[in-house]
């Protein structure tokens, strides 16, 4: 049984994300050397604990995991209600601090059992069919189980972790065979509540804020700073890079943060366009796999996390690459597997191990209407 789980899973989806671990390792070395490295030594011990947790998850089945995740659900719900208690870090109220140098985010090991119940429900509400999804009461259900962690992350404030939850909700219902009556809707709804909300309900400094993402030099000094730097570094990697420990941006200490927001413009300014080519490759190549997985699930369960997982990368890599590049506003959303951050890491590889654990027992299914 064992010869037969190891042999179904999609092992590419791990080789992928060691090989965007390698990157961030490299970025991390040159981006902290003026520190000592501290924040790469760090990182490295955070992946000598995430690939043991990884591959404990990876064998445990994920229907036994998904019984518990009610009970860890309703953990860290409390511990995002207690995270608004504590003094905030960088204008927000997101993290416990352990000490000076260990920071826990709850809403990111969080992100795991919102995606796993979620799932858990999904399956319970369409006991009678796919369609069932579509029943307003059971639409109100599921929002309310996704919405109480998004709205207690957003006050926090952090939008972008907030926005992370939003898409993996957006690809589990897709694929839960929602109706596109709902999706048009949505979709009309945010067209124009979007406007409006600029005209008539945000105040003056987050109209300034959109404002400087839509023309940094209206504010070079101020908000649009980090933006400008950002793109000149990656501008002037040209194709091949500045060559490591040589970025003008990077070494004079233009970028920041440079280890985590900005990561991917390090690599751009100092490795070149060419690194960054292989980057977003390696993302596309792990996100059509957690596709494929999600396809061919042996259940509904397994479909449902894996897509879901599928969504919280794919909003990650899209948004820190996009706002590094000036085409997405600035949210404070790591790149997976590249940027420094712990809890971020652990998560990853934690989702990595659901991943490989629902491939390897597959049994070939595919989504049907």
């Amino acid at each position: 049984m064992k010869n037969k789980i190891i042999k179904n899973m999609e092992w590419v989806i791990l080789v992928c994300a060691m090989i965007l671990l390698i990157i961030g390792m490299l970025a991390l070395f040159s981006a902290t050397r003026e520190d000592g490295n501290g924040e790469l030594t760090r990182q490295i011990v955070w992946a000598v604990i995430s690939i043991p947790i990884m591959i404990i998850v990876m064998w445990i089945d994920y229907e036994e995991i998904a019984k518990v995740s009610p009970i860890f659900y309703a953990i860290f719900i409390i511990l995002c209600v207690l995270v608004l208690f504590t003094e905030p870090i960088n204008g927000a109220r997101s993290w416990f601090k352990i000490s000076e140098s260990l920071n826990f985010q709850p809403s990111e090991l969080a992100k795991v059992f919102v995606i796993m119940t979620s799932s858990v429900l999904l399956v319970k509400l369409q006991k009678k069919g796919r369609k069932e999804i579509n029943k307003i009461w059971k639409l109100f259900i599921f929002f309310i189980v996704m919405g109480i962690p998004i709205g207690l992350i957003a006050i926090q404030p952090d939008i972008g972790t907030a926005a992370s939850y939003v898409m993996a909700m957006i690809f589990m219902l897709f694929v839960s065979g929602i109706n596109k009556k709902y999706i048009v809707c949505a979709i009309l709804l945010v067209t124009i509540s979007v406007p409006l909300a600029y005209m008539y309900v945000l105040p003056q400094h987050a109209k300034t804020r959109i404002d400087v993402f839509l023309n940094p030099e209206l504010d070079p000094r101020g908000s649009g700073y980090n933006i400008i730097q950002s793109k000149l570094a990656i501008g002037a990697g040209q194709l091949f890079g500045m060559g490591l420990l040589k970025g003008n941006q990077t070494q004079l200490g233009f970028l920041y943060p440079k280890t985590t927001d900005f990561i991917f413009a390090v690599i751009g300014e100092e490795l070149g366009f060419i690194s960054t080519s292989v980057i977003v490759i390696l993302y596309v190549v792990l996100l059509t796999k957690g596709v494929y997985i999600a396809k061919t699930a042996k259940d509904d369960l397994g479909s449902y996390i894996a897509i879901g997982i599928v969504g919280l990368f794919f909003f990650h890599m899209v948004e820190n690459i996009g706002m590094t590049i000036g085409l997405l506003p600035i949210t404070g959303v790591p790149l997976p597997f590249v940027s420094y951050g712990g809890s971020s890491l652990v998560t990853n590889f934690i989702c990595i191990g659901l991943l490989l654990n629902i491939s390897g027992r597959r049994k070939k299914t595919i989504f049907v209407d």
